[in-house]
């Protein structure tokens, strides 16, 4: 019997992280478990430095905590409660607002909310395992009723391109992208950065999609019938993603970082260990994420 997904339990987690310096061990051991290098001058001997788990540079004394050039960078959040932030959005099935985090932690929902769009940076595609095998492509809009727009006009919705991997009956993977318009050249590059040149890719009749022959070399197009009855896995798990949005976030301002979090969860779905601990790696190896380029 297949053995299915499985994290730490809440019990396990407060056990391995009870304080904040188990949390700042944790990450130190992590940023550093390929040894010591400086960020300034590139040398590999260290002492200890001004704080518990800090480095400093032997040769120009320039110190570094467990924290600096990650997504931890500059947090004001305690890093215990930062933790369990990771925690809930990695192991909740279905994730988890900022407000449901500012209730159960006690912290305020703006602060709650900036330290998730950090999480949610770390959740996003490394674009190194494109989708292989039968794959099919399609465009959705995301947003309230806007009688205005026509056709693919988006109007003041937003429209995200998606992708789906499909095995058996099932989806294995799903990829999705805003686009500011279904052109040829946002398909194409949205395509290429998510699918294997060999995949059986499949779209609709929409003409952005006409003369990718060349990039991918096994593309069939064909009108979607009403509601998607020839796409039945790719619509569904539209429909699904739509729901998870309306349902958990209700409305939100920056829609790319929380596909990357609906994806992150769905292309894992079968992970057997260790969800929490990816992303903690992630979170660790990924570059500094400031309020000012989440809204930018």
């Amino acid at each position: 019997m297949e053995k299915r997904f499985k994290s730490l339990s809440l019990f396990e987690f407060q056990a391995q992280f009870p304080n904040d310096e188990k949390c700042t061990e944790y990450i130190a051991n992590l940023k550093w478990a390929n040894g010591f290098k400086c960020n300034r001058c590139g040398h590999d001997k260290y002492c200890t430095g001004n704080k518990a788990y800090d480095r400093q540079c032997s040769r120009c004394n320039h110190g570094e905590s467990p924290m600096a050039g990650t997504l931890f960078h500059k947090s004001k959040l305690p890093i215990l409660k930062a933790f369990y932030i990771i925690y809930y959005l990695a192991t909740t099935k279905n994730g988890i607002s900022s407000t449901e985090l500012s209730r159960k932690l006690a912290l305020r929902q703006k602060t709650c909310w900036l330290f998730k769009q950090k999480v949610m940076k770390a959740m996003e595609s490394s674009q190194n395992f494109p989708m292989e095998g039968k794959v099919d492509v399609d465009e959705t809009y995301v947003g309230g009723q806007d009688e205005q727009a026509i056709g693919r006009n988006e109007g003041k919705k937003k429209i995200m391109v998606v992708a789906v991997e499909r095995k058996g009956k099932g989806v294995s993977r799903m990829y999705g992208r805003v686009i500011e318009t279904a052109s040829k050249k946002n398909l194409k590059k949205f395509m290429e950065e998510h699918i294997n040149k060999d995949a059986l890719v499949r779209t609709d009749g929409w003409t952005g999609y006409k003369g990718l022959e060349s990039e991918f070399p096994k593309p069939t197009r064909e009108k979607s019938e009403k509601k998607g009855k020839n796409f039945p896995q790719l619509h569904r798990s539209i429909m699904m993603f739509k729901a998870w949005l309306r349902g958990v976030h209700h409305s939100v301002h920056y829609l790319q970082a929380y596909i990357n979090e609906y994806t992150y969860r769905l292309n894992r779905h079968k992970m057997k260990e260790g969800i929490f601990e990816n992303l903690i790696k992630r979170m660790v190896s990924k570059p500094p994420h400031t309020y000012k380029m989440i809204i930018n």
